[in-house]
C-alpha cells in the first residue's frame, strides 16, 4: 500500500526542526536516518499507553500492537493509518515500504511483511528517536 502525500499540515523550515528536535531525532525525522540496533530508549518498553509522532505529537501506534521482533528497534504489527504514510525507498537499491507521519512527513522507519501472522504480518520497525510515549496513565 502506498500513500504518497506532497504537503502536510505541520510544514516547517529545516531550521525550526533542527533547533525543536533533538539531534537524533532530527537525524532520523528529517534526513530519513537509523538509529543503531538496541540503542533505542522505546525498543524494550510495553507499558500500556500510546506512541506519538517525537516531532508533532500526532498519534501513531498503540502499545497493545507492540511486539518483540527481536530486531533491535522498536515493532508494531500495524499502526494508526489515517496518520501513517506509506511510501516507497530505493536507497538500498530495491524498494521498501518507508513508514513517515502523515502530519509532519518525519520519517519512522520502515514496514516488512516477516510480522506475526496470527495479526497482519506487517512489522513496522520504527526508530525510538522517531517516536514519543505517553502512558495510559497520563
Amino acid at each position: 500500500k502506498v500513500t504518497v502525500k506532497k504537503g502536510y499540515p505541520i510544514n516547517k523550515t529545516d531550521a525550526e526542526w533542527k533547533e525543536e528536535l533533538s539531534e537524533m531525532a532530527y537525524y532520523v525525522l528529517r534526513r530519513a536516518g537509523t538509529e543503531r540496533a538496541f540503542t533505542g530508549k522505546l525498543n524494550k518498553i510495553y507499558d500500556p499507553g500510546t506512541y506519538v509522532c517525537a516531532a508533532c505529537n500526532i498519534p501513531l501506534y498503540a502499545s497493545e500492537n507492540k511486539y518483540d521482533s527481536r530486531s533491535g528497534w522498536p515493532s508494531f504489527d500495524r499502526g494508526f493509518d489515517k496518520n501513517l504514510e506509506y511510501d516507497v525507498d530505493y536507497k538500498l537499491g530495491y524498494a521498501r515500504t518507508e513508514l513517515k507521519c502523515n502530519n509532519c512527513g518525519g520519517h519512522l522507519g520502515h514496514m516488512f511483511m516477516d510480522g506475526p501472522r496470527k495479526t497482519t504480518g506487517e512489522r513496522h520497525c520504527i526508530n525510538s528517536a522517531a517516536l514519543n510515549f505517553i502512558p495510559s496513565n497520563e
